[in-house]
């Protein structure tokens, strides 16, 4: 795959107040220069959730520019062309999504909603924590791998892998060619 800088990645989810929130900020302080993380939703709430407001602000993540938004603002021909769109909830991952500038390759990282949590203002932070460690697992995992060096199946396979089991096949080599 041949790779230009940043690559645009767009995280997906249906209210675009927590998961897609938390994993564009991961992705664009973990990816400074190699990617440029977005997120949006089907049915934007908004606003962000407070909790990963608090849980960003305590691990020094720029808040600024961070908002709650419409998948609408990047299927416009003048949005940035998508490299890579991953659903990070399930409710957007059995829509029907709209065209991407691009034709950017896709991926369903789907983990569990954490406003859903239930229980005492602890137990509900544990959740917003527990789905933030395992966005930056992935997020990590991805932003380590030789995209400039793997075939278009291999790269599709390994994103499938990483929404899977968050983990990239540890056996995928990038492919090479004689001398490099």
């Amino acid at each position: 795959m041949t790779v230009q800088n940043p690559l645009n990645v767009l995280f997906l989810c249906s209210r675009n107040s927590a998961r897609s929130i938390m994993a564009e900020s991961i992705l664009n302080r973990e990816g400074k220069g190699k990617f440029r993380a977005h997120s949006a939703g089907s049915e934007p709430l908004g606003e962000i959730h407070p909790l990963v407001l608090n849980l960003l602000r305590k691990t020094n993540y720029d808040l600024t520019q961070l908002r709650s938004k419409s998948w609408d603002e990047f299927a416009r021909p003048d949005a940035p062309k998508l490299d890579f769109v991953f659903t990070v909830c399930d409710t957007v991952a059995r829509q029907a999504c709209p065209t991407w500038p691009g034709e950017p390759m896709t991926a369903h990282w789907g983990l569990p909603d954490p406003v859903k949590a239930e229980g005492t203002e602890a137990e509900q932070a544990f959740a917003f924590n527990d789905c933030f460690r395992m966005l930056n697992q992935r997020i990590g995992i991805f932003v380590s791998l030789p995209i400039d060096k793997l075939s278009k199946l291999s790269l599709q396979q390994t994103l499938d892998s990483i929404g899977e089991t968050g983990k990239a096949a540890e056996s995928l080599k990038p492919e090479s060619s004689a001398g490099g």
